[in-house]
């Protein structure tokens, strides 16, 4: 009896919009700024793009960028981030930040290192302090994972705004990609609240609107991949090499930098006869089913480690310093 898999269940996960609708063949329209070189991406995701996106329906904004350890560069990712997130938070004055994740585990501890970047006030309205105008009432909070407290998180964040009545709350996580070209260069923030541990299978209890009754702000950098996302990559980079090498082979020296040789490949591709050569009936597959395939085997050998890269600690140190001064400055005249 032939036995058939069914792939889809095998689909790569990740947290991002824009690799959704990528997933769906774009088509969910976008809109696309370039601020002198950071890209800023919007989607607003209506009843319908949600069920095929399997996304929560509301506005989502994704900040593209190549490197935001270097200053210049960094000054000017945060400069957008202030510009967006004053949209999504407007003239709200009472809010909570919440930074979830698991300081212990680095590439998870985005939350928690932003936490320590902010500028605490609520304790100051709270004791009749005389504060400057342009200060906003703002408090914080790490909740931890639930394997620590063995309380949902959701669960804490409600009791916690019973209890200071915010007007707003912003959650910062980390996430999951499902390129390795979006990881720690992207930041997505969205209206539609989070579902804390969804980037490594933990689903738990999401944090919106109608389950704390309370706008939710989620701010996200993709800190890690699944281990299929490599190798489906890897295989995607190598056909834009062969397709490099076949064009160029003629001349004397071929030049490969770390610095400009991903520009030259980028928007190259063999044919589906050039794959199959290559990689015989693996390469006739598309890239839907390649990269199923790939999440399949490694997922039924327990192989599928979620990964990030080894500089992870020096990124999410830059990167908390970004939304953290980003976040100060949208919610305080300083």
């Amino acid at each position: 009896m032939k036995h058939e898999i069914d792939l889809n269940k095998y689909n790569i996960r990740t947290d991002l919009i824009l690799e959704s609708i990528e997933n769906n063949n774009n088509k969910i329209d976008t809109i696309t700024e370039n601020h002198d070189g950071i890209l800023v991406t919007s989607v607003n995701v209506d009843d319908k793009s949600s069920s095929l996106l399997n996304k929560e329906k509301g506005k989502y904004t994704t900040i593209l960028f190549e490197d935001a350890t270097d200053s210049t560069n960094a000054s000017k990712i945060e400069e957008v981030l202030i510009s967006v997130l004053k949209e999504y938070i407007g003239n709200k004055n009472n809010i909570l930040v919440i930074g979830l994740g698991n300081a212990k585990s680095t590439p998870d501890s985005l939350g928690p290192q932003t936490i320590e970047k902010l500028i605490i006030t609520r304790h100051l309205f709270l004791l009749g302090e005389e504060v400057s105008s342009g200060i906003r009432e703002v408090s914080s909070f790490c909740p931890g994972v639930m394997a620590d407290t063995g309380i949902e998180t959701s669960d804490y964040i409600k009791a916690l705004t019973m209890e200071i009545k915010p007007e707003l709350v912003i959650v910062i996580d980390a996430l999951a990609a499902g390129s390795i070209e979006r990881v720690n260069k992207s930041i997505q923030i969205t209206d539609t609240g989070i579902h804390p541990g969804s980037g490594v299978g933990n689903m738990r209890k999401e944090i919106s609107l109608k389950t704390i009754g309370i706008p939710v702000v989620a701010v996200g950098v993709p800190t890690v991949v699944e281990a299929s996302v490599i190798v489906y990559d890897t295989i995607n980079y190598l056909f834009k090499h062969i397709s490099y090498l076949k064009d160029n082979q003629d001349k004397n020296k071929l030049i490969f930098t770390r610095n400009n040789y991903l520009n030259k490949i980028k928007d190259r591709d063999l044919s589906p006869k050039e794959k199959k050569d290559v990689l015989g009936v693996i390469g006739e597959l598309s890239d839907t089913e390649q990269k199923n395939l790939i999440n399949e085997v490694l997922t039924s050998v327990n192989y599928n480690f979620i990964v990030t890269p080894k500089e992870i600690d020096f990124v999410i140190d830059k990167l908390s310093t970004i939304i953290g001064n980003g976040i100060n400055k949208c919610l305080h005249d300083i």
